[in-house]
């Protein structure tokens, strides 16, 4: 493994190569409910759903509703916090629509019901944060259930730091989005 770094944060070359497009019709929605921790959330996410909006609460299912009512919305593993999990499984805040899960919050945000959105490590995901050295460090992880994902990447020519971008720019900056691409494009063919 190698690593490269751009700013004061440490990337994977993987990060870099990767390929990467979305189909929630192929998916179905998995990384909201393959697992069993939540997603990782900052200090201001894990306040922001401690104190669940009611507004919330009316998007979810009632099985994820009673879950959260009962357990709360974050749990602590490792001094880490995640979101909730149902039964080791499925994100305290996942919905099913059509066969597909979606995340209440992102829903609820789109409809004008909240002000914040997801947390940014699903935004990011399949890249995850961590800290290596006291810096951030990003490792991409290569699920089985984002194979199709990197299938459709590949066809399309859409790398995952493109795919990824605005997640990036939210968590690092435009600018360093930028240095990123130009890193990239001076290193790879793309």
């Amino acid at each position: 493994m190698s690593l490269v770094s751009i700013g004061s944060v440490l990337i994977e070359k993987d990060v870099l190569k990767a390929f990467f497009s979305c189909d929630l019709h192929e998916c179905r929605g998995a990384c909201c409910v393959e697992g069993e921790l939540g997603a990782p959330l900052s200090p201001a996410e894990a306040e922001q759903l401690q104190n669940v909006p009611e507004e919330l609460l009316r998007v979810l299912p009632e099985k994820g509703l009673r879950h959260l009512r009962h357990h709360g919305s974050v749990e602590v593993y490792q001094g880490v916090q995640y979101t909730r999990t149902v039964e080791n499984a499925e994100c305290v805040f996942t919905c099913i629509r059509d066969g597909i899960t979606f995340c209440a919050i992102e829903i609820a945000r789109r409809q004008g019901i909240l002000e914040f959105d997801k947390p940014i490590s699903c935004r990011l995901f399949p890249i995850r944060v961590r800290k290596k050295f006291g810096l951030d460090y990003l490792v991409y992880e290569q699920h089985s259930m984002c194979r199709t994902a990197r299938k459709a990447g590949r066809e399309r020519k859409v790398q995952l730091i493109d795919y990824l971008s605005p997640a990036l720019e939210l968590r690092f900056g435009r600018d360093w989005v930028a240095d990123l691409k130009a890193y990239v494009d001076a290193s790879f063919s793309r």
